[in-house]
């Protein structure tokens, strides 16, 4: 069975299927907001569709991370690190992109188990 969560017109911001919930790309809610405050507002995101899946972050098997300027690698990843569980680190990159609107900073995806 495949089970879909906060479903829209174009996509499904997670998708439950084979003992896996695939998270769709999140992007915050302030564009206009720094880095930092965007990336804390993405793994908020990130963190809320897991539970609604029945999982959390320490079952996070890989995360994807989208930066349109590179330069905000280290912000980035003071606020990631800071989040994430230190004994269960999932596979992860993180890549120069640009992203759908100019303003957003960053954007995630992730898979984790149930």
């Amino acid at each position: 069975m495949i089970q879909y969560f906060q479903s829209g017109s174009r996509m499904s911001q997670a998708v439950v299927y084979g003992g896996m919930v695939h998270i769709a790309g999140q992007v915050a809610n302030d564009r206009k907001a720094g880095i930092e405050s965007q990336t804390r507002d993405v793994l908020s995101k990130i963190d809320q569709l897991l539970a609604e899946a029945g999982t959390s972050k320490s079952r996070l098997v890989a995360v994807n991370v989208f930066l349109p300027q590179i330069g905000d690698f280290e912000a980035m990843n003071s606020v990631y690190d800071a989040w994430v569980d230190p004994e269960r680190l999932p596979a992860r990159a993180c890549v120069e992109a640009r992203l759908a609107d100019p303003d957003l900073r960053i954007e995630i995806t992730a898979v984790a188990a149930i």
